[in-house]
């Protein structure tokens, strides 16, 4: 409490200790009528457990607020009291504004009593309590203040410890963890996500930002960053792959894979793998989004690198050993050749040449490899020889 320096000052606040004696014997009738007034009124629905408690916290506050009058040396138990009523009422859920509303209640009924026994005592000393009521309504703003700090601290390490708890839980399932029942349940009520559903992964390289689709339509991504990625569990509701990849376009600058489509938490495991396996298969300078079920004979090069490289080094290893300017020209124009259905006047215009000259090549990658574009098994064996390099020896055609 403020220092009293004059003999008014001196006699207010001899007349408040006398008032706060005769209010310590009211102590339950004065809780009685601020819990009444503090529900009267209020604005959101208070649980039952908190109606339930709500008498002794007034009569804990008010017993507070008198002994901060008769005993002022023993310290200001009154702020400890508003800091750990500010954690509680933090941790319950309480909104700031309904507890700052009791608060201010609490100062109104408890000045209102004051005047009431002082007046009934000896109405005489009434006027002297206007400079009391000053120092009375600063104590509330003191009470106040250490509620709304405590409140906002206790809020603050609340979503900490809820964004921690949502982080191990998405980490659990994206590791495929998703088997357990009881992580089910728990992701269930922590992500709100039901246990099945339609989901997919999707793993971004590198970059600064976090893409955050922005508009109504656009599907809910939920991110974890990791040391050189970034995953996301896609909740797609009754959206297409399509309308992720969509979504992420415009935010993304670097390459990123998209799994399919699985039905439930359970199968994100094997979802985040595929969806890495899909980013592998991106190879290209600029940006790109690999969505896996349209990256296959990639992908499956990608999962078997052994086997892979191997068939690159078995079908194309003569046409390897030439010398590298011919060899990037054959490579380059057997992509492009593939890249136009089998078309060579289409890829001689994409190579700025004659299509005789495309043809010629194609011979001389035929006459090298011992395979023959014009039956199917060779050019299967030749399509994917020539992924193989690209992907896993970095040969660029």
């Amino acid at each position: 409490m403020p220092t009293v320096t004059t003999s008014t000052d001196r006699q207010g606040a001899e007349v408040m200790r006398q008032a706060a004696r005769l209010l310590s014997d009211r102590l339950p009738h004065l809780a009685d009528r601020l819990a009444a007034e503090i529900v009267t009124g209020e604005t959101w629905a208070r649980p039952t457990g908190m109606r339930d408690d709500l008498w002794k916290l007034c009569h804990v506050g008010l017993s507070h607020g008198v002994e901060a009058i008769l005993s002022p040396s023993r310290g200001r138990t009154d702020l400890d009291w508003a800091a750990r009523l500010g954690r509680r009422r933090a941790e319950q859920g309480q909104p700031l504004d309904q507890l700052l509303r009791s608060y201010r209640l609490a100062g109104r009924v408890f000045w209102e009593s004051v005047v009431e026994v002082v007046a009934q005592d000896d109405p005489s000393y009434v006027p002297i309590l206007v400079r009391q009521a000053t120092r009375t309504w600063q104590t509330i703003e003191e009470q106040s203040t250490a509620v709304v700090e405590a409140y906002h601290r206790t809020g603050y390490d609340l979503m900490r410890r809820s964004d921690e708890r949502r982080h191990a839980i998405l980490d659990a399932l994206l590791e495929g963890r998703g088997a357990d029942g009881d992580l089910l349940t728990t992701a269930t009520e922590v992500l709100g996500l039901p246990a099945r559903g339609r989901y997919a992964v999707v793993i971004l390289g590198q970059q600064d930002e976090v893409p955050r689709p922005a508009t109504a339509a656009a599907p809910r991504f939920l991110w974890r960053l990791r040391a050189d990625t970034q995953v996301a569990l896609v909740d797609l509701g009754s959206l297409e792959l399509d309308e992720v990849v969509e979504a992420l376009r415009p935010h993304v600058r670097a390459h990123a894979g998209v799994s399919p489509v699985v039905e439930s938490l359970a199968e994100l495991g094997t979802a985040r793998w595929l969806a890495e396996v899909a980013l592998r298969t991106c190879w290209t300078d600029g940006v790109d989004i690999a969505v896996l079920d349209r990256r296959l004979p990639d992908a499956l090069l990608i999962s078997q690198p052994k086997l892979g490289a191997r068939l690159g080094r078995v079908r194309l290893g003569p046409l390897l050993q030439v010398e590298a300017g011919y060899r990037d020209v054959l490579l380059t124009t057997l992509a492009t050749w593939l890249d136009c259905d089998g078309s060579a006047a289409r890829a001689a215009a994409l190579l700025y040449c004659h299509h005789n000259t495309v043809l010629n090549r194609l011979r001389r990658i035929e006459s090298l490899t011992g395979c023959v574009l014009a039956r199917p098994r060779d050019l299967v064996e030749l399509v994917l020889a020539l992924s193989a390099i690209r992907l896993l020896e970095g040969v660029a055609p």
